[in-house]
């Protein structure tokens, strides 16, 4: 029998037997896992989720087919991925299966990512099967894939500026491209979040603008005068529009258009005298503007023309500066400053200063004689001629400075010295010799110092045929010599004139004036006036000037000094001219020029300097290495303010009264007059003092200025003693001192019948000396009863003179007394009452046994009448006090300044009463009558105790016992003057 469908079931059963062959062969693990070679990833900071290229996903071939959705099939863990696995140090990611069938996974960050710190990471990745079996036995691998993850940014920062502030300087009148740059940062990883897109200026109405680079730039001319400076504040902006966390401050300092030139120069200088040197440029330094220099030069002058004669030099006379610089005797000063001894000069207009030199103006018109036996009339060679001369062009005439010619007839000038044409002239005539030959006549000089109007210093050293011309210490050979016959021989008399020259009137009327100054005396005329200034006018016979005094005389008292610091002194070359009125400086390098300059000082080596300004100038050139664009360096002036010196005040003081007997005056020594002496010098001065107040809470003291006098020492250059009233007879009065002494201490006496001068530079201390050796003598005293004199001292040329110191010298006479016995006119020996505060009496012993006293006054019998009989009543009223023990009005109008004792026994008194001479004294006898009292109790009485005893014992009959035949010496008790 045939059964139908049993084909088909068979079919069913074959495939479903060898399907499950087929997954019984499966469970086999014979493939590894397959992923990509490469993975490149996106993450964000601050996210764990990374986005990978392309997917994550492994593949397995073990893996079991999927047939028909109507069969299950049930899969084994053979083919399974089990997972990833990461290779690399310190990965912040890991990796995760999502579906092990399928193989897909995912990376992901383990913390939280920062970009700034790390933009990428790049790491391997390998998957691996389940294996087989339970356990996992035969587990694959796959091979290593490279995956590479970039961190994407977040904009979580702000920009920040990179200084805290910024600053710049421009120059006013300039518009830059860019004033100066400010700079932000931004800490964000990414581009788009790191950079700065943009700047802003925050500061309202500025005329700046800034870029978006931080470029800072004017958009109008900028103004010092109206703006020194501006304060901007600026901000910043990412990419991401996150603005700067803080705004950042930017000066800019407006400086006016910059010049070149010399900076830190302060026009006013003021030198105080005697503080030595002073800096005058301490703080200088050049403004070059930027541009590059290659050398230096500048002069600094100090312009001291217009003091004195060209600077400040020791205004002493001529002669004393002649000694003070080394010069042996024999020189004459021809100019001398008017005076007593030396009066030629007098109708000479001067500069009527004492803060100067003694300088004398010649217009054209004026001229002095110097009088005979002043030089002698023929000099004797070799011989120099020095003046200090300013002069300025002039007429084509000639200008005489000096000229010795014949008085009368002939008119010959025997030697002069001239100006003609700017030319210095020396004519210098040979006296009659055996030979009659042409021998050098004239010498003629050309300079510009003849004719440039500023003082200079002229020296000509006269050695014939040789003459040598030095002028401010430089020396000048003669470019012309014309000769001349010599002179012929005559008995003429000659005279010397300064300031023209003397000629005789015949034959000369047309080409000369009269001169109408009183010292020329007759008809006289004068040719050849000099227009000019001149001074210190010398001759000097027998001897030629040398180097070193001719410099010296020369040579300035004030100047500029510079004191070379060490490491500059080579990199700076210095000179100086003669005088140091000028220096020039040369350098390469500006630095040390700076430091040069600011070493240059003003020196002033007077203790007494002249006051006023001295301008200064600085003149400077600069080179650089592109002379198209090289800078020029205007001058720059001031002024050194030189401060009026603290006056001296020159006090002269001593005993200005006293007495000497007539024998005195006789004898060889005569009668010192200014025995005590005292020179001394004060300053008076302001000065600060700290005043502590008593109030509470101040604390503070304040400053109060009080006036200080200080006693100073310095020298003198003349004292001179002139008699006061008639002038001296020089038949039986002299003055006189010791010469060796004068001439022992470097001075000079001249005398004359009105005084005596001594003259020479000195210390206070040795005119002191000689001045005490200063005697006056008389030998006729018979009507001689005082005399008075006067002294006066002085310093630099009478700038500083002294008091007037008086001194009154009374002559004590004494006679034979048997030839006055019955005269009552006669009166005892008696001095005139002094007002000074000092009388001297010490030396007088006028004791004679066989002499009484006459009349020692010239003045009036009957006042000396009264003062006999007040010295009576003074006495007898003394001693009733001390009896009595009483004191009345009467009493008290008693007294004398003068105590003195007197021997009255041959005395015969005539009273005459004169009331107001007893009221004009009442004030002194007050004061003497207390000062008598107060010495009642002493042992040692104004008076001797015989006249106590003999004025208590008789009272009223005192004038009886003064005609008694008792000769008794007379006394002077001088124990209670006061001097």
């Amino acid at each position: 029998m045939r059964i139908r469908g049993v084909k088909p079931f068979a079919s069913a059963v074959g495939l479903l037997l060898g399907l499950l062959c087929a997954v019984e062969a499966a469970k086999v693990n014979k493939h590894k896992p397959w992923i990509e070679t490469t993975y490149h990833g996106i993450v964000t900071e601050n996210d764990d989720k990374v986005l990978l290229d392309p997917p994550l996903i492994a593949l397995d071939k073990d893996a079991p087919l999927r047939y028909a959705e109507s069969f299950e099939v049930t899969f084994t863990k053979e083919g399974e991925i089990c997972g990833f696995r990461i290779h690399g140090q310190n990965v912040p990611f890991e990796a995760v299966v999502l579906d092990k069938s399928t193989g897909e996974g995912v990376i992901r960050a383990k913390d939280k990512l920062d970009c700034e710190l790390q933009k990428e990471h790049t790491f391997t990745i390998q998957a691996y099967d389940c294996g087989e079996g339970p356990d996992g036995g035969n587990m694959k691998k796959s091979h290593k894939a490279t995956v590479h993850i970039q961190v994407n940014d977040v904009n979580e920062y702000s920009p920040v500026f990179k200084e805290k502030s910024y600053k710049a300087t421009v120059i006013e009148g300039k518009k830059y491209d860019s004033i100066l740059k400010v700079e932000a940062v931004d800490a964000d990883c990414s581009f788009q979040f790191s950079q700065i897109c943009s700047y802003e200026i925050v500061t309202p109405d500025v005329p700046f603008t800034i870029d978006k680079d931080g470029n800072i730039k004017n958009t109008e001319k900028l103004n010092y005068s109206k703006e020194r400076m501006y304060k901007l504040t600026v901000t910043a902006y990412d990419c991401g529009k996150n603005r700067a966390s803080e705004d950042v401050l930017v000066k800019i300092n407006i400086k006016p258009t910059c010049k070149p030139t010399w900076q830190g120069f302060n026009k006013r200088i003021e030198y105080e005298p005697g503080t030595g040197s002073l800096a005058l440029f301490p703080s200088m330094h050049l403004e070059t503007c930027e541009e590059p220099i290659t050398s230096i030069q500048a002069s600094i002058m100090l312009e001291t023309n217009h003091i004195g004669k060209g600077c400040d030099r020791d205004t002493y006379s001529e002669k004393s500066l002649h000694k003070l610089c080394g010069a042996s005797t024999g020189t004459v000063e021809l100019l001398p400053a008017p005076s007593n001894s030396a009066n030629w000069t007098v109708g000479l207009p001067t500069d009527n200063g004492h803060d100067s030199d003694q300088v004398f103006e010649f217009n054209g018109t004026q001229a002095i004689k110097v009088p005979e036996g002043v030089v002698s009339t023929t000099l004797k060679e070799p011989f120099t001629i020095s003046v200090w001369m300013r002069h300025g062009p002039g007429s084509r005439e000639k200008e005489t400075i000096l000229c010795n010619s014949d008085k009368t007839e002939m008119n010959r000038h025997h030697y002069s010295l001239y100006v003609h044409n700017c030319r210095l002239v020396l004519l210098l005539r040979q006296e009659p010799t055996e030979s009659e030959n042409y021998k050098p006549a004239e010498f003629h000089w050309k300079l510009d110092q003849v004719c440039d109007k500023e003082w200079h210093h002229y020296v000509l050293n006269i050695e014939f045929p040789a003459v040598t011309l030095f002028v401010d210490g430089a020396t000048f050979e003669p470019f012309l010599v014309t000769e001349d016959y010599p002179l012929h021989a005559s008995k003429i008399e000659t005279q010397l004139t300064i300031g023209a020259c003397w000629q005789d009137l015949s034959g000369h009327d047309n080409d000369t004036e009269t001169l109408s100054e009183p010292l020329t005396g007759g008809s006289a005329r004068m040719t050849q006036y000099f227009r000019g200034n001149l001074a210190g006018l010398m001759i000097r016979s027998g001897k030629l000037e040398n180097k070193k005094v001719i410099d010296c005389l020369y040579t300035c008292k004030e100047g500029l000094d510079v004191q070379l610091p060490e490491e500059v002194a080579s990199a700076v070359k210095v000179e100086f001219n003669p005088n140091q009125s000028s220096l020039s400086l040369e350098g390469d390098d500006i630095e040390s020029f700076e430091k040069v300059m600011q070493h240059i000082s003003y020196l002033n080596s007077r203790q007494f300097p002249t006051p006023g300004i001295r301008h200064l100038r600085v003149t400077t050139t600069v080179k650089c290495f592109n002379e198209e664009t090289c800078i020029s360096v205007p001058d720059s002036e001031g002024y050194v303010m030189v401060l009026q010196p603290e006056e001296p005040k020159i006090s002269l003081s001593g005993i200005d009264h006293f007495a000497r007997g007539a024998a005195e005056f006789e004898s060889t020594e005569g009668v010192t007059l200014f025995p005590e002496l005292r020179i001394v010098s004060t300053i008076t001065r302001e000065v600060e003092v700290e005043a502590e107040t008593e109030a509470e809470g101040e604390d503070d003291p304040t400053v109060q200025e009080t006036v200080v006098s200080e006693e100073i020492m310095h020298n003198l250059d003349t004292c001179e003693v002139t008699v006061v009233g008639d002038d001296l007879n020089g038949d039986h009065e002299s003055l006189e001192v010791d010469l060796a002494q004068i001439q022992q201490r470097a001075l000079e006496m001249s005398s004359s019948n009105v005084g005596m001068v001594i003259t020479g530079v000195n210390t206070m201390a040795n005119y002191e000396q000689v001045l005490h050796l200063i005697r006056y003598r008389n030998w006729h005293t018979e009507a001689l009863f005082d005399r008075k004199f006067k002294l006066v001292c002085s310093e630099l040329n009478g700038r500083y003179i002294s008091n007037e110191f008086k001194v009154e010298v009374n002559v004590i006479h004494t006679a034979n007394p048997m030839d006055h016995a019955n005269n009552a006119m006669v009166q005892p020996q008696f001095i005139n009452q002094v007002q000074h505060a000092s009388v001297d009496l010490s030396g007088h012993n006028l004791a004679n046994t066989h002499q009484a006293s006459v009349v020692p006054s010239a003045a009036t019998i009957v006042i000396v009448v009264c003062v006999s009989f007040l010295v009576f009543m003074i006495i007898l009223g003394v001693f009733r006090i001390r009896a009595a023990h009483q004191s009345t009005m009467r009493d008290q109008e008693n007294g004398k300044e003068n105590e003195m004792d007197w021997d009255d026994s041959a005395l015969t008194i005539t009273v005459n009463p004169m009331e107001t001479y007893e009221d004009q004294h009442s004030s002194e006898e007050e004061g003497d009558e207390e000062e008598e009292e107060s010495e009642d109790g002493e042992e040692e009485d104004d008076i001797t105790s015989a006249e106590s005893d003999s004025s208590e014992d008789e009272g009223g009959e005192q004038e009886d016992q003064q005609g008694s035949s008792r000769q008794q010496q007379l006394e002077w008790d001088d124990s209670t003057l006061n001097y």
